[in-house]
């Protein structure tokens, strides 16, 4: 009898659906396309290398059980990784060893660097630091981040790189989307849980506009290596809204500079945008091209349920008291989420009593 790729493939999903819980299966089988079926080889193909490396590390043992089940002792499963990279189109990517996923990284480490004699950024002139200030916002964390589909996949990525900052083969990790989606949450995130698991790395988080302006000052005190020598420091880089390095042409060079040795040194870097690398017009092209070298996100806008329990985190967090019998109507529930997004509290209640006592607060009307 002869198989199809397709009929394959839906027999293992079925078997799936059975060792995990629906999120993972939504997640992480739903988007794979059946390709081809040679001889005992099936070939899948996967949105990006961020799945690949997550199956082979998370699920190998269970793909590998059902692999052999439908095409018997000698079947095989191969990959073919939709790739989005300027650098690269879709190919065939075989799994083996889970090494592969783990390339390391050779580079002439920042620590022959005189450490004392580089000027930080960061620091009022005359002040001595001697710990860099990671301008981490420590209410950022995974814990408070709420988990939909809309955002699974970014966070999912952001957990792994806190895990092995620099180590993984999204790096850059790009997040971007518009205004409200928990690109900054998710970027501070990750700062925060690499200081956790790894006290002795230098994290830093710094927006495009204070990263502008501190290239500025060193160009005036003609400082630009002390600059670009301090930040070569940095375990773990946050740049926040990269789109405003548009048409800065020095920023831009220095950024690029610093990017490929951070890069080279197997540093991590993290940039936030309100559009993809492909579209940040007024960047020059070598910039977009790195950008692209790691992986890049979009978290989509929350479904209704998600708005929901981020509306609820938020009061809860705020001590605000929510009454059970809250609206379920979608007009209703919209209405109250475009308004209450940070920035946007005020209008919804009170002014915050001086006491620590919980508020009451009642859902406005449609």
């Amino acid at each position: 009898m002869t198989r199809d790729h397709a009929s394959v493939w839906d027999n293992c999903l079925q078997a799936i659906r059975k060792n995990v819980n629906q999120q993972s299966f939504k997640t992480w089988f739903e988007p794979i396309k059946p390709v081809r079926l040679d001889n005992n080889a099936l070939t899948i193909q996967v949105p990006n290398k961020f799945f690949y490396e997550w199956l082979e590390e998370h699920y190998v043992n269970l793909l590998k059980t059902t692999i052999r089940r439908e095409l018997g002792d000698r079947g095989r499963l191969e990959y073919q990784i939709l790739m989005s990279q300027s650098n690269g189109g879709g190919g065939g990517y075989a799994p083996k060893a889970n090494g592969n996923a783990k390339a390391a990284r050779e580079g002439i480490a920042p620590g022959m660097i005189d450490t004392q004699a580089i000027k930080n950024p960061f620091v009022i002139p005359g002040i001595k630091k001697i710990k860099i200030d990671p301008q981490i916002n420590p209410n950022y964390l995974f814990e408070n981040y709420i988990e939909g589909d809309c955002n699974r996949l970014a966070r999912s990525a952001g957990m792994a790189i806190a895990k092995k900052p620099g180590g993984t083969s999204f790096n850059p990790l790009v997040i971007f989307g518009d205004v409200g989606l928990g690109k900054t949450h998710l970027a501070h995130a990750i700062g925060n849980d690499v200081l956790q698991r790894f006290p002795g790395k230098t994290v830093l988080y710094v927006s495009s506009e204070k990263f502008t302006n501190q290239i500025i000052q060193s160009i005036k005190n003609n400082a630009v290596n002390d600059f670009v020598n301090f930040y070569q420091l940095i375990d773990v880089l946050i740049v926040d809204d990269i789109q405003f390095l548009a048409n800065k042409q020095k920023t831009q060079e220095i950024f690029f500079h610093i990017f490929n040795q951070l890069h080279q040194n197997g540093k991590q870097i993290i940039l936030t945008s309100d559009r993809p690398p492909k579209d940040l017009d007024g960047m020059e092209e070598r910039l977009i091209s790195r950008f692209k070298w790691g992986m890049s996100f979009k978290p989509a806008a929350p479904d209704l349920e998600t708005r929901i329990a981020i509306l609820e985190a938020k009061m809860n967090q705020e001590g605000i008291e929510i009454p059970r019998t809250s609206p379920s109507s979608s007009a209703t529930t919209s209405r109250i989420i475009s308004a209450s997004w940070k920035g946007c509290w005020s209008p919804l209640w009170p002014s915050r009593p001086s006491t620590s006592r919980r508020s009451t607060w009642s859902w406005p009307s449609a």
